[in-house]
């Protein structure tokens, strides 16, 4: 009988991880790694969210709107 393997039959450093439904912690390590490969800064927009910058106005913080030229 053939085992099957928890990370496919042949793994990439190219593509992300597959998940299959099954060793869930094991596969979430291996997302997190190729994602922080890519850049640190997609993991922490992940775990953070994304960075909205704000400017202060009388002691309180606004958020900048996007101004978009034509």
């Amino acid at each position: 009988m053939t085992k099957k393997l928890a990370f496919g039959k042949s793994a990439s450093i190219n593509r992300p991880p597959l998940f299959f439904g099954l060793y869930y912690q094991f596969w979430k390590v291996r997302m997190k790694i190729f994602i922080e490969s890519i850049d640190k800064g997609i993991w922490d927009a992940i775990v953070n969210g994304p960075f909205i910058p704000k400017h202060e106005k009388d002691d309180v913080f606004i958020e900048k709107t996007l101004v978009l030229m034509d």
